[in-house]
């Protein structure tokens, strides 16, 4: 069951690259959270978009937004990819049960048995936010995310379309 705009953002806990457990509800009314969802670590448009979240998005050093990217890879693999690429955010396993996370969230593939590209920014005041949902064979654009991560506006908890996100001769 994919959530809706405005709806409060469904709770979990998942580990991390490191094996340690990372709760979504422990964000809440300290910091907004920028919440990536992607098929697969080391594919090479993920690694392409991950590098692009450490490179180009200023935001995940700061104090008030927090960064937690969500794959079903196993959080062994996620440590290998994060120890590959310096990757300093979250890398949480949406491993065991399958999937679950990614459910609840509406981006899961059950044919492929994978996340979908979907990004969720959830204001740390209301847990709601605005979600995008991308194609899997695009990597997404983050700098219009930016501004509303910073200052924990969902621009009226719209809903976008990451579709063409990535310019002509982009990055596939």
């Amino acid at each position: 069951m994919a959530i809706e705009i405005g709806d409060e953002a469904p709770d979990f806990e998942l580990p991390d690259q490191h094996g340690t457990p990372v709760k979504l509800s422990s964000f809440r009314g300290a910091k907004n959270v920028v919440l990536v969802f992607y098929p697969l670590a080391f594919s090479p448009v993920c690694s392409g978009e991950l590098c692009a979240l450490r490179e180009d998005f200023p935001e995940v050093s700061s104090d008030d937004v927090e960064l937690i990217t969500v794959s079903v890879d196993s959080f062994f693999t996620h440590r290998a990819w994060a120890d590959a690429e310096n990757f300093q955010f979250s890398l949480l396993a949406d491993f065991w049960p399958h999937g679950a996370v990614a459910k609840q969230y509406g981006v899961f593939d059950e044919g492929k048995g994978l996340a979908i590209r979907g990004t969720f920014i959830i204001e740390s005041s209301s847990f709601g936010g605005f979600r995008t949902e991308g194609n899997r064979s695009y990597r997404r654009v983050y700098g219009c995310y930016c501004a509303s991560a910073r200052a924990g506006d969902s621009g009226g908890l719209r809903r976008r379309s990451a579709k063409g996100n990535t310019p002509k001769g982009g990055t596939k």
